[in-house]
């Protein structure tokens, strides 16, 4: 069987991890406990774990010229993700995320958005987007996003779309139009199904929820699939929603079999949640021991 290429497409970021014995409240003060540097982006989160489980990924995204930019692209490069598609602007900062982790592994975001939305749809390549297997779309411009599912889909090639915590605050009706697959959080996914973005009941695509610790459920045209996770002790729940995805992908791709690609997303996200940092990729080895000891 020939090899599949996932092609992702959004944020590439730095990120800084600082675990904190809890989160500050106004005029309050916590302590860092520790501090942690790495990559991170949900479009470079998925590919590397995508890369990381043996499936050829390629990336459409913006960083600067600065010293982040460069340590992000080069811990991709290492992990084996196709940079052909990112965009390095002069002159420009990549975007740095500050992700405070508490003692129960919730994680609270700041950041400055530097140049991770620099790609607009006129400097797409669509020959890239055609050439994929599958095209799987993060938070992004509404407009990028929708461009590259337009050209996904003319051409073909499968569309999935995980849109991200800013999904209240951005119009992206088109791509969740076009997409073969929706990935929400559970709060993600009351907010699209107030919002009338999306009816999971009869549409023809699918959308799978995630539920932290509950684990995750996937509705389809055939009706419902739940899987219940797998219990852990959360260190840092950064980055495990991006590789849920990723294992979800290199399963339904390669298998189409909803209960399989559940299990291992849900094996995926929990090896990311017993580490610190979001971008501790699981290998197929280690989602394997999960769901054997599991069975």
């Amino acid at each position: 069987m020939d090899p599949i290429t996932v092609l992702a497409a959004g944020h590439v970021n730095w990120d800084v991890t600082l675990r904190v014995d809890r989160f500050p409240e106004p005029d309050g003060e916590a302590a860092i406990r520790s501090q942690r540097q790495s990559g991170g982006g949900s479009a470079a989160n998925v590919a590397a774990a995508l890369a990381g489980l043996e499936v050829d990924s390629e990336l459409i995204g913006s960083v600067g010229d600065d010293d982040h930019g460069l340590l992000a692209r080069r811990e991709l490069e290492a992990a084996g993700v196709s940079l052909e598609g990112v965009r390095v602007i002069e002159g420009a900062e990549t975007a740095v995320k500050y992700l405070l982790v508490d003692e129960t592994g919730e994680v609270a975001i700041l950041g400055n958005d530097g140049v991770n939305e620099a790609v607009t749809p006129a400097d797409l390549e669509p020959a890239r987007i055609r050439a994929a297997d599958h095209v799987h779309l993060t938070g992004q411009w509404p407009e990028t996003a929708a461009a590259i599912a337009r050209i996904a889909s003319e051409a073909g090639v499968s569309v999935s779309f995980d849109p991200g915590r800013r999904i209240g605050d951005r119009d992206y009706g088109e791509a969740l139009a076009l997409a073969d697959l929706v990935f929400v959080s559970d709060r993600e996914a009351a907010v699209l199904l107030e919002a009338d973005a999306i009816d999971a009941a009869t549409d023809e695509r699918i959308v799978v929820v995630t539920c932290g610790a509950d684990g995750a459920e996937a509705y389809t045209p055939k009706g419902t699939v739940v899987h219940p996770g797998f219990d852990i002790d959360p260190v840092d729940t950064a980055g495990a929603g991006d590789a849920f995805a990723a294992g979800f992908l290199a399963t339904w791709l390669a298998e189409r079999e909803i209960d399989r690609a559940l299990a291992v997303g849900n094996a995926c996200g929990a090896l990311t949640a017993s580490h610190n940092g979001a971008r501790n990729a699981p290998t197929k080895g280690a989602v394997e021991d999960v769901l054997t000891r599991r069975s």
